[in-house]
């Protein structure tokens, strides 16, 4: 979360869902979501069917990167990791939620419209 809050994006308002695993319920985590105005959503104990798109993600992440590479450290592992969501699967990797457009494309098709719709409500 923090690696996000760092690049482009705000995470004021963004709702987090997670299972109630002790890193998400840490006093420590609390205390990051409340600074960066991120709302923590948490599923009931033993419905995994409520974290369905996280698991998803998972299973994606291990077989499109972590099972085709061999890490030296935990921190390796970890960097890398984070370098491939923030520099690849976030910005450029095709998304069906997009019409599987990559994430960058989708956003500067939107901000187009968005300036459009604008500019015509302008003019009438």
């Amino acid at each position: 979360m923090r690696t996000v809050d760092s690049e482009r994006w705000s995470l004021a308002a963004t709702i987090f869902h997670s299972d109630r695993g002790a890193e998400y319920t840490s006093e420590a985590y609390n205390k990051l979501c409340d600074r960066l105005g991120v709302v923590q959503s948490m599923g009931r104990v033993g419905s995994a069917l409520e974290n369905a798109a996280a698991e998803s993600f998972n299973s994606l992440i291990k077989v499109e990167y972590i099972h085709r590479r061999q890490f030296a450290t935990r921190t390796e592992a970890r960097l890398k990791i984070a370098t491939w969501i923030t520099g690849f699967y976030n910005p450029r990797r095709r998304h069906s939620a997009a019409g599987g457009l990559p994430p960058e494309e989708f956003e500067r098709i939107i901000a187009e419209a968005r300036e459009r719709h604008c500019q015509k409500d302008q003019t009438a």
